[in-house]
């Protein structure tokens, strides 16, 4: 370890005995050498923590493990702030318990960081992995999802955070990204009223409208997707929809708050929203004719039942005249 930069990992884990191994594995592989490893332990009841210690004994001083006072579930963005505090390198980056990275993530991610001194974060481009079942049907079913910019460049804020609402741009993923340290710092960290669904995004908020980001598009990591995940869990339960306008909301919230200006996102943001608080006008502007015939049926079921008969076919005449 000679003059490298110490990279600080910060890996949140909750009953990952599963996957906890290969993805352990893989930041022990990386050619970058100068890094330690924080375990956090948000709660788990399976053998997970027991593999967690076992890792602290095999590599004493660089890993470590951590846990929430009386070891607490406190959900993923308090889990991740644990790990941020105790942390001593000048870069941070996380992996999940259940995703991996390729060798040379921490060497190249560095290397960008080292040589662009304005980028507060770096992340490249997330190969979505479910050819790790070695399943015939599963073989062919990894992506990796269209950047949206222009790859190897620094991005201006609040460039991204417009891209990230209107669908144009695709979000990392926690396992992507390498940032530093003062930046996570200045921000506040993750916010720790999302303990799951949409805590990245929410976080990226924050740094997109502050900071420039440098977009790669290298490939440095594999997010795996499986049955069991926070993601497909809460898809199952149907929480998505609702989680979704809690992220929107606090958006509001906070750019409202700092007095955040930016026309292009403000109305990302409201074009979001607008299915949410106006699903009639929604409906009415995005559908077309489909969405017209809806809505003119629905206003003659209302005049139906609350217009005097002679106003209510005097209204019907004059909708037709003009219409037809």
């Amino acid at each position: 370890m000679t003059g490298k930069p110490l990279v600080s990992v910060i890996m949140i884990f909750l009953n990952a005995a599963k996957f906890f191994e290969e993805a352990i594995d893989s930041v022990l592989a990386q050619t970058h050498d100068n890094w330690e490893l924080l375990l956090v332990d948000d709660g788990s009841a399976d053998a997970s923590p027991a593999i967690a210690r076992l890792y602290v004994a095999r590599e004493p001083g660089k890993v470590r493990y951590l846990e929430h006072a009386g070891h607490q579930n406190r959900g993923m963005s308090a889990s991740r702030n644990v790990g941020i505090r105790d942390a001593k390198g000048e870069y941070i980056a996380f992996l999940d318990a259940d995703d991996v990275w390729l060798p040379h993530k921490l060497e190249q991610q560095t290397a960008i960081m080292e040589s662009q001194p304005a980028a507060a974060m770096v992340y490249g481009a997330t190969r979505y992995w479910r050819s790790w079942t070695g399943n015939p049907e599963d073989l062919r079913r990894d992506y990796t999802p269209r950047l949206g910019v222009q790859p190897n460049t620094l991005v201006e804020p609040p460039t991204l955070l417009t891209l990230f609402l209107r669908g144009e741009a695709a979000v990392p993923s926690p396992c992507d990204i390498m940032i530093r340290r003062e930046i996570l710092e200045d921000v506040g960290g993750f916010e720790e009223d999302f303990r799951s669904l949409y805590e990245d995004q929410v976080f990226y908020t924050k740094v997109c409208l502050k900071s420039p980001i440098f977009v790669s598009d290298q490939c440095w990591d594999r997010y795996r997707l499986h049955d069991e995940s926070a993601c497909a869990v809460a898809g199952k339960a149907g929480l998505d929809a609702s989680a979704y306008l809690r992220f929107l909301n606090w958006i509001e919230g906070y750019l409202s708050k700092r007095g955040v200006k930016h026309a292009e996102v403000w109305e990302a943001l409201q074009t979001k929203l607008r299915p949410y608080r106006y699903p009639f006008l929604h409906s009415f502007f995005i559908c077309g004719q489909a969405g017209f015939r809806r809505t003119k049926g629905l206003l003659t079921k209302i005049a139906r039942r609350t217009l005097p008969v002679p106003v209510h076919d005097w209204l019907r005449a004059q909708w037709r005249g003009e219409l037809q």
